[in-house]
């Protein structure tokens, strides 16, 4: 695009790139799949403006107050998502687009019913406030905020949207009952999706979701299904938000609950970040937690500029996350286009309105896209952690109460009133039991450790290592990954050691975790290891000497193929002497 040629955006960590990517993080795609993959995104993001119109309704506002709020909320969306994109210190660098946050609907239409539309103003600034404090102190959090804790949460925001997708999708009424044309075109819309999405080409790929859907609604035109064609008429071609009056006066526990939920809405975005980050890192190990810190400061800056136009606070869109995955394209470049054009379209209240009015059918499907792709990337976050008794338990708990309040929403009627807007959101209730249930279970769990070997109980001194090493890294939860790769290199340190002769015996085994490294150290009898041995030449004289200068040769040749495994299987290997012992530590870069 034209306007993007002389751009050069902030650099961003370094991205192993995942192969099945067909545009990466920082590469820009050609002019016209750019506008059509933005177009995508938009068309999902601003389907999503039902929420602003069921808060609006709820709150008993006019429509010239909802349409007002509706153009404030277009350009929060298109701020933060810009932001996102740029990166540097605006944001996180990743393709996230915003979108009216989902959980605010009820505790918003509440605020607005009895302080009218001024109030959105304290409103988002509060809600921008704890996000700015979080993001300054993210960093801190690492130990309170580990992937397995990401996990729980995105998986819940995943199953939390099982209801209103199924419901979208089938057509559901009161009663229960199934609209046939509704679910004819939500299942259209959704097999149009999976199928190009699994057997298409690379382009119907890229616009999977997009095709679907435009068959979905087309689908719905033919069975005389498209309503509210005729507000286009009353609406406005062109049009400016107005500043409403500030009402600073709302009373503190609706300010304290709008905090609270926004700290929630910061632990979805936390979750989100490591999300995107993954799906752009083939190489992926460990939350980079100032990307996640940039990810809430965009969120937080998008909101409170947004405030004083009285705002609908926003969040990120899983929706658009999923739509990432189907597109397999990740480019920040989309991001960039799209806050442009949601910008624009601020001002055209005809085009945002002919776009929320898509079939709720459609809406339904792409749900339940999205919804799948949540919890399936949620257990993936979660498994990419060794776990021991203390993990599953974190993880099981936080799902029992988290599913428990949505499964039984009547358990949100036994607290306060104040507090029951809480208590009855799972993604609430089973985010914060993960958080104190880690926090609460890292209690008494040290992260050094060290074992003496026991020689006499027959059991290979190998497999003892194996099994330390395995106990103590599900328990400080590191990556399956490094520590199968610690304990095979810990096996074949311990066969080197006890090949070497010279009385080497292991003794020992120390082991020590922080995050970011992760240390094995072997201690043993005997001279320390020459570990920089240099791989033998090979003699061309050497089957014709005797059998000792033979054998002597290939027990060289054997232990410099162990020093090489070595090499291999650990990022730096170091030995020396601790007191009257010798030592061979084995590091890994976590």
């Amino acid at each position: 695009m034209a306007i993007f040629s002389n751009l050069k955006l902030p650099a961003t960590p370094p991205f192993k790139r995942p192969p099945e990517l067909v545009y990466a993080s920082d590469e820009r795609p050609p002019g016209v799949t750019l506008a059509m993959l933005s177009i995508q995104h938009i068309a999902t993001a601003l389907t999503l403006l039902a929420y602003v119109l069921a808060a609006a309704k709820i709150g008993g506002l006019d429509m010239a107050s909802t349409r007002s709020m509706v153009t404030a909320t277009l350009l929060s969306m298109a701020l933060a998502t810009f932001f996102q994109s740029w990166g540097g210190r605006l944001g996180s660098g990743l393709l996230l687009v915003h979108i009216p946050s989902p959980i605010l609907v009820a505790i918003l239409g509440a605020i607005l019913l009895k302080y009218g539309i001024g109030s959105m103003v304290i409103v988002g600034i509060v809600y921008a406030a704890v996000g700015m404090v979080v993001s300054v102190i993210l960093p801190y959090l690492r130990a309170l905020l580990p992937p397995a804790v990401a996990g729980v949460a995105m998986s819940l925001a995943g199953l939390s949207l099982i209801a209103p997708a199924l419901t979208h999708l089938a057509g559901l009424d009161n009663a229960g009952g199934i609209n046939h044309i509704g679910t004819l075109v939500g299942m259209t819309t959704l097999v149009v999706i999976i199928a190009l999405s699994i057997w298409g080409t690379r382009q119907s790929k890229l616009f999977a979701l997009l095709i679907g859907i435009i068959a979905g609604i087309v689908l719905a035109a033919v069975f005389g299904r498209l309503h509210g064609l005729d507000l286009m008429k009353a609406t406005p071609v062109f049009g400016l938000p107005h500043l409403p009056a500030p009402v600073f006066g709302v009373e503190p526990s609706a300010l304290a609950a709008i905090a609270v939920l926004a700290l929630m809405t910061q632990l979805g975005t936390f979750a989100y970040a490591v999300l995107m980050h993954k799906m752009n890192d083939a190489d992926w190990r460990r939350p980079d937690m100032q990307m996640a810190g940039g990810g809430m400061r965009a969120n937080a800056l998008g909101n409170f500029l947004a405030a004083w136009l009285g705002a609908y606070p926003t969040s990120i869109s899983s929706n658009n996350i999923a739509l990432n995955h189907v597109s397999r394209s990740t480019s920040r470049w989309i991001g960039l286009l799209t806050g442009v054009l949601i910008a624009l379209i601020a001002f055209l209240p005809q085009v945002s309105l002919a776009l929320t009015l898509i079939p709720t059918p459609v809406i339904g499907a792409v749900e339940v896209y999205a919804s799948a792709y949540m919890i399936v990337s949620g257990i993936q976050l979660i498994s990419s952690r060794a776990m021991d008794a203390r993990g599953i338990f974190m993880v099981g708990l936080s799902f029992v109460t988290g599913a428990g309040v949505m499964f039984l929403p009547s358990i949100g009627l036994m607290v306060p009133e104040s507090f029951r807007f809480m208590i009855q959101n799972g993604i609430i209730v089973g985010g914060v039991t993960a958080i104190i249930l880690n926090a609460i279970f890292r209690l008494g769990v040290a992260q050094s450790a060290q074992s003496t070997l026991d020689t006499a109980s027959g059991e290979p001194l190998g497999q003892q290592v194996v099994d330390f090493i395995e106990e103590h890294g599900a328990s400080w939860g590191a990556r399956r990954d490094a520590i199968t790769r610690a304990a095979q290199a810990a096996l074949e340190a311990v066969e080197a050691i006890e090949a070497a002769g010279g009385d080497r015996h292991v003794t020992e085994v120390r082991g020590s975790f922080d995050e970011f490294n992760l240390d094995v150290e072997l201690l043993h009898s005997g001279a320390p290891l020459v570990v920089d041995a240099q791989p033998a030449k090979a003699d061309a004289g050497l089957l014709e000497t005797d059998d000792d200068a033979f054998e002597a040769a290939l027990e060289q040749a054997m232990t410099n193929v162990s020093h090489v495994l070595l090499k291999r299987l650990a990022d730096r290997l170091g030995s020396g002497k601790h007191g009257q012992l010798s030592y061979l530590r084995l590091h890994f870069n976590h």
